[in-house]
């Protein structure tokens, strides 16, 4: 599976501990995601909900305009959602900066290789895939636009 290095990173991170460890080290991440610049302030209003997440969560999407079209990720998760704004943490730190052509070619279940099918439920690993295909329909929309 070809990543981007620094989602490849995370899931070597992620891979190379056990159960009780991935669902830490989740946590931490958690912890990680960065605060919504303010033309983000209303989330509900200006960013798109991820309905199939067990927690409110909103992201939007920006590509730059020209040259490789880098990717740039804003999410919205509340702190007492530690596994949701985990996942969005993920997608930040592997995700943002990336080409838009990276971005696009990230498998759609990348997130299997991260192991944590054995330290979180399956409808919390959906919130997870639904977070990546929204992800690259604004960006698919982005580059048309």
């Amino acid at each position: 599976m070809s990543l981007p290095p620094q989602l490849e990173e995370l899931v070597e991170d992620f891979s190379g501990v056990g159960p009780k460890d991935r669902l830490q080290l989740l946590l931490e991440l958690s912890r990680e995601l960065p605060e919504l610049p303010e033309r983000f302030a209303d989330a509900a209003g200006t960013m798109e909900q991820v309905h199939e997440c067990q927690s409110p969560l909103f992201l939007a999407v920006e590509v730059e305009p020209d040259g490789e079209r880098a990717v740039h990720l804003f999410f919205s998760a509340p702190p007492e959602a530690p596994t949701t704004r985990g996942f969005a943490s993920i997608m930040h730190t592997g995700l943002d900066g990336e080409p838009a052509a990276e971005v696009l070619a990230v498998p759609d279940d990348f997130y299997v290789a991260l192991g944590l099918a054995q330290a979180v439920s399956p409808l919390r690993l959906r919130g997870m895939s639904a977070m990546l295909g929204r992800i690259k329909n604004q960006v698919r929309a982005a580059i048309a636009a």
